[in-house]
């Protein structure tokens, strides 16, 4: 398995400043999303220079009218004890990490076939039907969150290194997922299953399908550090490669 890393991590948005300690990603057309509006640290920083880089961010997410800033640290470094410590003074600050888990295709479980589930790729045929699954869900994070998120979809749809995945159970919309296409790698983004359809085998099945589909790539993914999917990950064969810390702070 070649070198897989954080930065095998699609990110939308574009660079807008990069320099020795950072690269700053923005994402003009989600500035709602805050994982793809950020500032990435190279180099793990010192309490100043943190703070001066949260400044510029903060300054900059202003003139967008954008109520966050978001950091990431690096790959499989601890947060140093003066950062943490400065993080503490401001209750507003949520410190939390990612894990990178890969797999190839071979190794994933054998997944029984059940009649009343079916994984199709989104086609003109079944675009409606996933759209409106993803606004279901995307309208948790608020209507305008969901329309806006309306137009990604659009993007990703019309984007040939992106395909998107629906699952259907007893004909009904379930689960979802997106899967971005590099040279090596197949990464799974946004695998979900509705709360209404969930402990049925929905989330294999997809997971099954991208594995069918990219049987020559190494499937990539991450997970929130202390949530419980990672856990269905390492059951399912998945290799842990590495944890992220990331910081992030939204304003009223």
């Amino acid at each position: 398995m070649e070198k897989i890393t954080f930065n095998n991590i699609h990110k939308p948005g574009h660079t807008v400043l990069e320099n020795e300690l950072f690269i700053h990603n923005h994402n003009p057309d989600m500035l709602l999303q805050y994982d793809s509006n950020f500032i990435a640290f190279k180099r793990m920083p010192s309490v100043q220079e943190f703070e001066e880089a949260h400044q510029y961010l903060r300054t900059f997410h202003q003139k967008y009218g954008q109520k966050h800033v978001r950091f990431y640290f690096p790959d499989d470094e601890e947060l140093t004890g003066e950062l943490l410590a400065s993080f503490e003074k401001d209750d507003d600050f949520t410190v939390g990490y990612l894990e990178l888990f890969a797999i190839h295709p071979a190794d994933f479980p054998e997944v029984q076939e059940k009649e009343e589930i079916t994984v199709e790729n989104v086609t003109d045929e079944t675009w409606n039907d996933y759209l409106e699954f993803q606004h279901e869900q995307d309208s948790v994070y608020g209507i305008n969150y969901a329309e806006k998120k309306k137009d990604q979809h659009l993007r990703n749809f019309n984007d040939e290194r992106i395909k998107q995945f629906i699952a259907y159970y007893k004909g009904k919309a379930a689960g979802s997922v997106d899967v971005i296409i590099k040279e090596y790698t197949a990464e799974i983004d946004g695998l979900m299953v509705h709360e209404d359809f969930q402990k049925k085998g929905i989330g294999r099945r997809l997971q099954k399908s991208v594995m069918d589909q990219f049987k020559d790539k190494t499937i990539i993914l991450v997970a929130d550090g202390e949530d419980t999917p990672k856990e269905m990950y390492r059951r399912q064969n998945y290799q842990y490669i590495g944890k992220q810390y990331n910081l992030l702070k939204i304003y009223e």
